[in-house]
């Protein structure tokens, strides 16, 4: 199983936190987002990921993209191992929606090609981007945050065992502190994110423990 990514990327922390969940073992190749222009926008990587994105899943004549689906796709493959989905329907329906708050609405706005769009179709500064992705970061995770105040205390988003909701979650947090965003009006996000990374699998799969890290 051969993964690439890059370290900063927060699709690929999701997949590494998912991976260490999981114990699963893979190769992992780098696609740095900024050297020679994007590595991620040559040719040998766009016949993998042809939007020109990380991540990217090789499993034998497999290659998957989008980190939701290469999650849900260890969680079916390695289905005796930490279970990253509910079994019950609803609460599933849930822990996807709150997955794809952060995946498909906050993230993609503080996107590498989004902020270098920006910056040289409109010539944004450094710290008109860090009030960009502030901005969309603090009002995507206040939403996060009212959706779990409608649910249960526990100590994940959705239970007392990490799963897929807080595989998104935790990345975001980090991308949140990197740009300065005020968290203290989020109280569980921000409990959520302590307990979480006092684990192993989040720990390890932080940006400044990946052999890419700059």
């Amino acid at each position: 199983m051969r993964f690439y990514g890059y370290f900063r990327s927060s699709s690929a922390y999701r997949c590494r936190i998912a991976f260490n969940l999981k114990d699963v073992d893979y190769d992992f190749v780098s696609v740095h987002l900024r050297k020679d222009g994007g590595q991620q926008k040559q040719p040998d990587y766009r016949a993998k990921n042809p939007q020109a994105l990380v991540p990217a899943l090789e499993d034998g004549d497999l290659t998957l993209t989008q980190s939701l689906a290469i999650i849900e796709w260890l969680d079916e493959t390695f289905p005796e191992k930490a279970r990253l989905l509910p079994d019950d329907k609803d609460t599933r329906a849930k822990v996807r929606a709150f997955a794809q708050a952060i995946a498909c609405d906050i993230h993609p706005l503080q996107n590498l090609r989004v902020l270098d769009y920006l910056k040289t179709a409109f010539g944004a500064d450094q710290a008109a981007l860090d009030r960009w992705c502030g901005r969309w970061i603090s009002d995507g995770l206040a939403a996060c945050e009212a959706l779990l105040e409608k649910e249960p205390a526990s100590a994940f988003c959705f239970g007392e065992t990490p799963g897929l909701a807080d595989i998104c979650l935790i990345p975001q947090v980090f991308s949140a502190h990197r740009f300065g965003v005020d968290l203290s009006a989020m109280p569980r996000l921000v409990a959520i994110a302590e307990t979480a990374n006092a684990l192993p699998a989040f720990a390890n799969a932080h940006p400044r423990n990946q052999p890419d890290a700059e």
